[in-house]
């Protein structure tokens, strides 16, 4: 039988369709509040060595194959007995196989079936492939991201693939299952990541529309002020300044000893008041400035690297990082207080699946098949 895991989520049971980026990061932070999540990859690329990506912990993981008949129905067999699918493929390919909505929600009418993709289920695009780079362009969020008089910057792939693809996903899940509490019903989501991504914009919709909000690198928050960018040390590292609001401009600029600034509510001074502080910035070390700083509501910090992210002591104290299976990563977010401490364990092969519906002779001849793994 499955493992009895704990959390708000306990007892929620997540068939997750490999796949890459945004599906397995909404299985995590699914699986890392307690909900059981069984990962279905192809079959030759299971085995009993366990799966150290971060993303796969706390899931048990099957090879199934869906293009085999005896495949589709052991999967339906499993939707049969699950509160959530997330599906991973672009439109259309679900249905082919034949375990689209309306097949598993035959079979299971309380199914949450989670629908991941870059363009969404419908529209001129929908059928395309493409990446994460490419819906933040298509989201109109792209164009906004960047240095002024520089060509647009892609934030890695966070604000696509993770941000507005796999959590907006864990979101529609919850959504749907506390629906599915008052329904009885599941419900199909169509989380796009092109959607998610012009969603987490919202704040700046209306200050680029009014004009208050312009080009890319020359406003308050993406860089083109003095007192919200980072700058290099004398070390060749770096400080982020986020000293807004005027109290903490002034306790930073008090801790650096400067005076006779040009004026910081004059746009057309931030680019000499950026070189006195570039300037000023590069006399000392970043320790030295950390100390400087330290206790103060200057709201300077150091840029850390990942490695020393993990020793900081704000880090240490809260307990930020843990190490499962070799691999440093950090704890679940967000925080529910009082609950018992995730099941983080990286993802091992699951063999009895009699929880699951499938019976021990069941899954032996699927697996003599080469069907099952």
């Amino acid at each position: 039988m499955s493992e009895v895991r704990q959390g708000p989520l306990a007892g929620v049971r997540v068939l997750e369709l490999a796949g890459l980026a945004p599906g397995p990061f909404a299985g995590m932070m699914l699986a890392d509040h307690g909900a059981e999540v069984l990962r279905v990859d192809r079959v030759k690329a299971v085995s009993d060595r366990p799966r150290t990506d971060v993303m796969d912990r706390g899931k048990r993981t099957i090879g199934l194959d869906l293009k085999a008949a005896e495949g589709v129905a052991a999967f339906k067999e499993l939707a049969r007995h699950a509160d959530v699918v997330i599906e991973v493929f672009r439109p259309g390919v679900a249905e082919r196989l034949g375990i689209g909505p309306d097949d598993l929600l035959a079979v299971n009418e309380r199914l949450v079936y989670g629908r991941m993709t870059g363009w969404g289920q419908d529209g001129p695009l929908a059928p395309r492939a493409g990446h994460d780079i490419d819906y933040i362009a298509i989201s109109g969020i792209l164009s906004m991201l960047g240095r002024a008089g520089d060509k647009p910057t892609p934030p890695i792939n966070i604000l696509g693939d993770f941000a507005g693809g796999g959590l907006m996903l864990a979101y529609g899940v919850l959504l749907a299952l506390f629906e599915r509490e008052r329904t009885g019903k599941g419900r199909v989501i169509d989380a796009a990541m092109v959607d998610g991504a012009a969603i987490l914009f919202s704040m700046f919709y209306h200050a680029v529309q009014s004009g208050f909000w312009g080009p890319r690198g020359t406003n308050l928050l993406d860089t083109g002020a003095p007192q919200y960018d980072t700058y290099e040390t004398a070390d060749g590292r770096f400080v982020a300044v986020g000293a807004l609001e005027p109290q903490f401009w002034d306790a930073m600029v008090t801790l650096m000893g400067l005076t006779d600034l040009p004026d910081r509510n004059d746009s057309s001074q931030w680019p000499a008041l950026k070189a006195r502080l570039a300037a000023e910035f590069r006399t000392r070390t970043r320790a030295e400035w950390e100390a400087i700083f330290e206790g103060s509501d200057a709201c300077v910090s150091p840029v850390l690297s990942m490695d020393e992210a993990a020793a900081h002591p704000h880090n240490v104290a809260r307990g930020s990082f843990t190490e499962v299976g070799d691999v440093r990563q950090p704890l679940p977010a967000p925080r529910l207080l009082g609950t018992p401490a995730p099941d983080l364990s990286p993802a091992t092969r699951l063999t009895d699946l009699s929880g699951w519906g499938l019976s021990q002779e069941d899954a032996d001849k699927l697996r003599d098949q080469g069907v099952l793994a």
